[in-house]
């Protein structure tokens, strides 16, 4: 049977961790330089912003150009290092990614967006204690907008941790603030699952089956053992015919096969 805490279906994704929007921008200039206080703020945004965008296209060299211009304009910046730590992540260099990621939440303590992809950077490297930490104190952050997917986060470091409860409050809390989230449906599905409660398992696997168009690997075969216990056998050979056909090589189809051989 597979291991409830592989999950690397998700963790491209998430990281997964949803990184922070990059939004694209563009640069406006003026003619005589800037003429009131707000334009160097706006410029070094902007320039933030594009580079944030030349990232998404893998375009590091233009990326990198906007940021030290914006660099230059403020310095001190956790934005310009946050982006910076995005870039050098993006391309292997993972003691820059650190070191600006490091300095970002250093300059700016509240600014959950530069936590949330420090900690995207820490569970890639599977430091997942740090990652959790730093999760921790950007769930503590009401007003922040990804608060629901920052709970996910927590809850997926919780998994590799080994703390199956702390993980299922985590999803629980991601779920409070978006019924829809079909990560923590997953999760708390096998978690649930897992601990012999069936009920409730298919609960959050049929949210989480009526709301993705086609299902994963993972997906499929809790689905498969959840119709197994319930003595569903449409659903359970509904599943089994979609993990053979769309995912053959998939670990999930290996563990099936393997239950299929009496192992």
């Amino acid at each position: 049977m597979a291991s409830r805490q592989s999950i690397t279906n998700l963790c491209g994704a998430l990281l997964l961790f949803g990184y922070a929007v990059l939004s694209t921008g563009c640069i406006t200039t003026t003619e005589g330089g800037f003429t009131d206080q707000a334009s160097p703020d706006r410029a070094r945004e902007e320039r933030v912003s594009l580079a944030r965008q030349y990232i998404a296209e893998g375009n590091w060299d233009s990326a990198k150009r906007n940021l030290e211009l914006a660099k230059q304009i403020d310095p001190d910046s956790a934005d310009v290092h946050e982006a910076f730590g995005l870039l050098y992540q993006r391309t292997g260099e993972l003691e820059l990614a650190e070191e600006n990621f490091s300095q970002s939440v250093s300059l700016d303590r509240n600014c959950s967006r530069c936590r949330n992809n420090y900690a995207a950077f820490l569970y890639s490297q599977e430091r997942y204690k740090q990652a959790e930490d730093q999760l921790e104190r950007v769930v503590r952050d009401t007003l922040y907008s990804a608060r629901p997917q920052a709970f996910v986060n927590l809850g997926l470091c919780r998994l590799k941790l080994f703390n199956d409860q702390g993980a299922e409050e985590a999803f629980m809390r991601a779920l409070s603030m978006d019924r829809t989230n079909r990560i923590a449906l997953l999760e708390l599905a096998d978690l649930r699952f897992a601990a012999g409660d069936i009920t409730n398992a298919q609960k959050y696997y049929e949210t989480y089956r009526s709301l993705v168009r086609q299902q994963s690997a993972r997906g499929l075969w809790l689905g498969i053992r959840i119709a197994r216990q319930t003595g569903d056998k449409d659903a359970e050979a509904s599943y089994e015919l979609a993990l053979s056909n769309l995912f053959p090589t998939s670990a999930e189809y290996e563990a099936f096969q393997r239950t299929q051989n009496g192992e």
